[in-house]
């Protein structure tokens, strides 16, 4: 006789497809702002279209990609249950590695890994890579939500994001252009950003209340701990690409991320030059550190050394130009929300970070 089967629907499985068509219609207003002309057609096809016409004007286009992640500082994210920036870091992270080459930003995508599927969360989530690339310039073409019951917590969340953009190759930007003499200029960072999180949860986060989490500190200027390390990393890509088109003179850049600036800035300069970095004296660094930096630098018990090659102490991106342009360097930054300060010099070496 012939057994019967058991029905046992995909959401039976774990897997709520009705709840991921109210996730996409919670998005979709986001997603839409996001649009440059060259986006075609909208969200729901199997492909994004994006048109490259534009590319024609160029002498030799370019297609620059990246892609990132946020990494730790989600499960900070989700242990307060906040999902609102963790989407700008995500694009902040791609975009601004990509700027340095003077690429364009042109469209993105993300990936949502997540455990139980719930619209709000993926809205507020899409939300935040939405406002991230208006604050870039580039257009939210698509993307993937992926539930995975049995292989994810169900609160649990994952974010992967890639982008691509276009330079133009007779004017893009690098080690290539720079030369002895030339001077740093570094940018504020708005905080931790999104790189050393595996030590902020280890020495700041592990053991610790919601409660004591979103307690204002005398330590942080009155700020919470929570809200000092979920502050959204800074998007610097769409004021560099116009201070770029404005005629910024400038050589190169360096996106401050993991590593710091020891293992970042060394990025920007060619084999037989060093970048010296000027980190101030017994008056105090040469520029502004975060409170919040300050405060995990402490509670880890950094060196000095050990903490510009973890954190970026208070630089996001530091910008090489000759020295004779930095003043209007700074005047076409400034023009676009983007304060500087002189950071450091270039001078004979073999390609390293030296301090002074």
């Amino acid at each position: 006789m012939t057994e019967v089967t058991k029905h046992v629907t995909y959401a039976d499985a774990g897997v709520d497809v009705d709840e991921g068509a109210r996730a996409v219609d919670a998005i979709k207003a986001a997603v839409a702002a996001t649009n440059r002309p060259e986006v075609i057609g909208g969200l729901g096809g199997f492909g994004s279209l994006f048109s490259a016409a534009a590319l024609k004007d160029m002498e030799e286009p370019v297609l620059v990609s990246g892609t990132d992640g946020v990494g730790t500082k989600l499960a900070i994210a989700q242990l307060l249950d906040r999902h609102d920036t963790v989407g700008e870091d995500l694009v902040a992270m791609c975009v601004d590695d990509i700027v340095v080459s003077g690429a364009e930003p042109l469209f993105f995508l993300d990936y949502v890994a997540i455990g139980k599927l719930r619209a709000e969360h993926v809205a507020q989530i899409v939300a935040g890579i939405a406002e991230g690339c208006r604050k870039s310039g580039c257009a939210l073409v698509g993307g993937e939500m992926a539930e995975h019951p049995g292989v994810m917590d169900p609160d649990d969340y994952d974010l992967a994001g890639f982008v691509v953009g276009v330079a133009d190759r007779p004017k893009m930007i690098g080690p290539h252009l720079v030369q002895e003499g030339d001077v740093v200029l570094g940018i504020p960072s708005s905080g931790i950003h999104s790189n050393g999180y595996s030590l902020v949860r280890k020495v700041a986060i592990e053991g610790k209340t919601v409660e004591e989490l979103t307690r204002p500190l005398d330590e942080l200027g009155g700020e919470s701990l929570g809200d000092a390390v979920l502050r959204p990393t800074t998007i610097y890509a769409g004021a560099l690409i116009r201070s770029l088109r404005a005629g910024a003179p400038i050589h190169a850049m360096a996106h401050i991320t993991g590593g710091g600036i020891t293992e970042n800035l060394n990025r920007a300069l060619p084999e037989n030059l060093d970048a010296i970095v000027d980190r101030g004296g017994e008056d105090g660094p040469a520029w502004s550190i975060p409170p919040v930096i300050t405060y995990m630098v402490k509670a880890a018990g950094l060196t000095l050394d050990e903490a510009y090659k973890t954190f970026n102490m208070g630089v996001g991106m530091s910008v090489i130009c000759a020295a004779e342009d930095a003043a209007r360097v700074q005047e076409l930054l400034a023009a676009e929300g983007l304060e500087s300060f002189p950071m450091g010099e270039i001078v004979p070496g073999t390609g390293t970070v030296q301090y002074r």
